[in-house]
C-alpha cells in the first residue's frame, strides 16, 4: 500500500499544478503545502523520505519544504488529507485494498464501505451476469441471513438465561438496549450495502440464478449442445469458474468448472417450468435466429435451444418468390444435428402456438426471437465443429 500511495502523490502532485493553476495562487499554495506537510509526517517515522525525495517528478522547492517540515511536526495520519484526495486515492483501489484500508479505523470503514466505490467494481466484474433475477433472489437472501442471525442471538440468550437465572433481569436490561442500538444502527448497513454483495458473490456464499450453455457437455453429454439451461451457479475465487445447480426430476444436478463465457443472465422472467408466452410469432420469417423452450418430459424443466427459422417445404428458398412469412405453419431447424436426424426440424403453428411434442420427441414450449447480433454471435460460438446424430 506504501508503493501505491507513492505513486498516487506523485500523480496528485502533477494534477495540483494544472488543476489549481486557474483558481488562483492561494488554493495552489494551500493544497501544495498541506500535501507536502502530510508527506513529510508520513514518512518521518520509518525515515524513508530520503528515498521519496529521489524520486524524478519531485521539484527542488518541493524537496526543501519536506526538509525543513519532516523535523518539526509529527504525528500525521491519513485522514489528514483533503477528502477529494482520499477519494481519488479510493477510487483507484482494488476490492482487497478497500478491504484492507476499512479496517484500519472507523473513519476509513465509513469512507471504504461506501456503494459509490464499490458500484463501479460490481458492474466492472458481475453487471454482465447478474439481473433482475439475481437481484431478488440477493434480497431474499438477506432477509432470510438476518433472520437466522437473530435466531440464533435469542437462542444463545435463552440458554445464558438458564444458566444464570439470578442475575437474569440485568443481562435482559443490557440486551435489550443492545438490541435498540443495533436496529437503529446495525440492519439499516449490515448485509444489505453493494460492498457485501459483492464480497457474498466473490466468496461463494450466495448462489444466484444465471443460464447456463452447454450444461454438462464437458462430461460427455453432448445431447445438451447449443442449448442453455437454468441454474444455481456459485462463484470459485480461486479457479475463477463456477459451479451449478440444476433442477432436475428427482435429483440436483452438479456441474463444476464453468467458465465465464458458459453464463448469462436469464433473458426472461418466464420461470424453468413454466411455457413462456410468445409474442414474436407474426413476426418470424425464414432466418431468424431464435430459442425455443424444450424438455424431455413434462417433469424436467424446460432448456432454452438455439434454432433458425427455414423454408417449407413447398418453398423454393429463394427470397424473391418465399411465401414462408405469411403461412399459419413455421418450420424451425436445429442445425447442430444432421439431415434426416429426429431433432433436426420441427414445426409450430403461429396462430395457435402452445407447448406440443410427445414422450418421445419431448416437448417444445415458448419462443422469443433474437435480435441482438451479440446474442447471435455467441450461440454460433457455440456450434460443434462435427454435427449430431
Amino acid at each position: 500500500m506504501l508503493v501505491f500511495l507513492i505513486s498516487c502523490f506523485s500523480f496528485i502532485l502533477l494534477i495540483s499544478k494544472s488543476f489549481f493553476k486557474p483558481m488562483g495562487g492561494f488554493s495552489n499554495v494551500w493544497f501544495s503545502e498541506e500535501l507536502v506537510k502530510f508527506l513529510a509526517l508520513w514518512f518521518s517515522k520509518g525515515r524513508s523520505a530520503i528515498s521519496f525525495l529521489n524520486l524524478p517528478l519531485m521539484t527542488d522547492h518541493v524537496k526543501s519544504k519536506l526538509e525543513n517540515v519532516v523535523e518539526k511536526e509529527e504525528g500525521v495520519s491519513l485522514l489528514d488529507l483533503p477528502d477529494l484526495t482520499l477519494e481519488c486515492i479510493f477510487e483507484r483501489l482494488p476490492p482487497n485494498g478497500l478491504c484492507n484500508m476499512a479496517a484500519v479505523c472507523t473513519s476509513l470503514r465509513e469512507k471504504c464501505t461506501s456503494d459509490h466505490l464499490w458500484e463501479k467494481h460490481m458492474k466492472g466484474k458481475w453487471g454482465e451476469l447478474i439481473g433482475s433475477a439475481a437481484y431478488k433472489e440477493w434480497q431474499c437472501y438477506v432477509v432470510s441471513r438476518n433472520k437466522a442471525s437473530i435466531l440464533e442471538k435469542s437462542r444463545k440468550k435463552r440458554e445464558l438465561y438458564g444458566r444464570f437465572s439470578k442475575i437474569r433481569e440485568l443481562l435482559w436490561n443490557r440486551s435489550k438496549k443492545g438490541n435498540e442500538d443495533d436496529s437503529k444502527t446495525g440492519n439499516s448497513s449490515e448485509m444489505s450495502s453493494i460492498m457485501d454483495w459483492y464480497l457474498s458473490l466473490e466468496t461463494g456464499k450466495f448462489w444466484f440464478p444465471a443460464q447456463v450453455f452447454n450444461r454438462e457437455v464437458q462430461n460427455g453429454h453432448i445431447g445438451f449442445m447449443l442449448s442453455c439451461y437454468d441454474a444455481e451457479v456459485s462463484y470459485d475465487c480461486r479457479t475463477n469458474t463456477f459451479s451449478a445447480r440444476y433442477p432436475s426430476y428427482g435429483r440436483r444436478m452438479i456441474e463444476d468448472d464453468i467458465e465465464w463465457n458458459r453464463l448469462r443472465a436469464p433473458t426472461v422472467d418466464t420461470l424453468p417450468y413454466v411455457l413462456h408466452v410468445s409474442d414474436c410469432l407474426d413476426d418470424l420469417q425464414p432466418d431468424d435466429h431464435i430459442e425455443i423452450q424444450w424438455r424431455k418430459s413434462k417433469e424436467f424443466a424446460y432448456g432454452w435451444w438455439y434454432g433458425v427459422v427455414g423454408h417449407l417445404e413447398s418453398c423454393s428458398g429463394s427470397k424473391l418468390n418465399c411465401h414462408c412469412h405469411a403461412s399459419e405453419t413455421v418450420l424451425l431447424e436445429f442445425k447442430q444435428y444432421t439431415a434426416g436426424s429426429r431433432w433436426r426440424q420441427t414445426v409450430i403453428n403461429r396462430k395457435d402456438h402452445r407447448e406440443v411434442g410427445n414422450e418421445g420427441d419431448g416437448f417444445y414450449g415458448g419462443i422469443r426471437k433474437l435480435y441482438s447480433d451479440k446474442e447471435i454471435s455467441l450461440w454460433n460460438s457455440l456450434l460443434p465443429n462435427n454435427t449430431l446424430e
